[in-house]
């Protein structure tokens, strides 16, 4: 009787088991439950503006532990922002795009945002409260066509070393900022700050300036509008930050003759902070995330190694800004073949868990509400709720920053007045 009922049960447990995922399938994305069959097979193409993307192709990996006969590849078509259009109308559409929020609002994606699929969906089971609220743009019905993958921020990269060695601790107030500047010029240090200045597209001087620019205008409807209609009124909103600017120009606290050296806003001022000799080097989230590659191409960092973390810029006695904007977004095709499971891989993606992977791969700024995974962007973290301004969600256009990023360009370099740049603004040409 015993034996009898032993073989019983082996028989119950071996049904049980075939009729029961793999575990190894269902843990291995933490918690993700497929609702689609696991056998399925067929295809799905991301593309994007990115040369390689190696976080991306890790989460394929991931995603193929639970449908392991889906075959998902990343490809960059040539000249991605001009050809999207062509390239979603092709023979051959893509699953799902980058998008970006300068699209918005811009004829030339008039295709683009046609075929774009409404993520907010409720039946598609994203898991949105994940990510930061001001970072999700819903269009005027209500739709939710872009959702962020990565962010951008504005800030500085500390030389946490050279604090520690020079026993100073990191500003987070304007005076702060004045006052470590000085010890450091007192101690030998010939620009405190540094940073990109040879054009305006990506200067330090917009870095510096933009932030305190969007904290103007999101707390005056009107100025913003007027700004964003390019009335030469709307100028007043830069003054304090050109003014705040000039201050640390002009104290030799940023020598821009040390800072016309470097070459580009990326590589360059990455190996330039590596030498190991500038306390703060004012930049973007999208210069920080290639500093992790670079380490080692430094020769001065791998003789010399330091600890280093961003940080806002604190350019009035509240503290900094966190400018919290969406540097790369996705969007499903909804005219895609395999849209099912499309939509499956999104549900997968769009979680706390695999976007902060992909940030930390890529050493970008996460979406989520957790900030604290990383050690360098964890500064940010602890800015409050009232200083985090998405310029997105404000109603911040393009022709407005870049009416910004040029006045900050042509004051910090001396050719023009603040007077004259705020007199002109809605005119202003590099």
């Amino acid at each position: 009787m015993k034996r009898l009922i032993c073989m019983f049960l082996a028989v119950l447990l071996a049904v049980f088991s075939a009729g029961c995922p793999s575990p190894s399938r269902a843990e291995s994305a933490g918690g993700f439950q497929p609702r689609l069959d696991t056998d399925t097979s067929c295809e799905i193409t991301v593309v994007g503006s990115y040369s390689n993307f190696e976080a991306l192709e890790a989460e394929f990996d991931s995603f193929n532990e639970i449908y392991p006969n889906v075959e998902l590849s990343y490809v960059k078509p040539d000249d991605y922002n001009n050809l999207l259009g062509m390239v979603l109308e092709s023979s051959t559409p893509p699953n799902i795009f980058f998008s970006f929020p300068w699209m918005y609002g811009n004829d030339s994606y008039r295709t683009a945002f046609e075929h774009m699929e409404d993520l907010s969906d409720p039946r598609l089971g994203l898991d949105l409260t994940c990510i930061r609220p001001n970072l999700l743009r819903y269009d005027e019905g209500g739709q939710l066509l872009t959702v962020p993958v990565f962010a951008r921020n504005y800030g500085m990269l500390v030389n946490n070393g050279l604090f520690e060695k020079e026993g100073l601790r990191i500003p987070t107030t304007w005076q702060e900022l004045l006052d470590v500047c000085e010890a450091f010029r007192g101690k030998g240090y010939a620009s405190p700050m540094m940073g990109y200045s040879a054009t305006p597209s990506s200067c330090l001087m917009s870095t510096l300036v933009y932030p305190e620019v969007v904290a103007a205008l999101a707390n005056d409807p009107e100025m913003l509008k007027a700004a964003n209609e390019m009335n030469p009124a709307a100028g007043a909103c830069m003054r304090q930050s050109l003014e705040s600017m000039m201050q640390l120009i002009g104290s030799g606290y940023i020598n821009l003759g040390q800072c016309a050296q470097i070459g580009d806003n990326y590589t360059q001022v990455i190996l330039r902070f590596f030498e190991g000799d500038v306390p703060m080097m004012i930049c973007t989230g999208d210069t920080v995330s290639g500093t992790a590659k670079r380490e080692s191409q430094s020769e001065a960092f791998t003789k010399n190694p330091f600890t280093y973390t961003f940080h806002p810029i604190p350019l009035s006695e509240a503290g900094g800004y966190f400018i919290d904007s969406p540097s790369v977004e996705f969007s499903v095709n909804k005219t895609c073949d395999n849209l099912d499971m499309t939509n499956e891989f999104m549900r997968f993606l769009i979680t706390r868990g695999e976007l902060n992977k992909m940030a930390a791969v890529k050493r970008l700024v996460t979406p989520t509400t957790d900030l604290s995974f990383s050690a360098v962007y964890e500064p940010f973290g602890r800015v409050p709720a009232e200083r985090v301004l998405c310029p997105e969600t404000i109603g911040i256009t393009d022709p407005l920053y870049e009416q910004v990023r040029n006045a900050a360009f042509l004051v910090g370099t001396g050719a023009a007045s603040i007077d004259e740049v705020v007199s002109q603004y809605g005119s202003l040409k590099p």
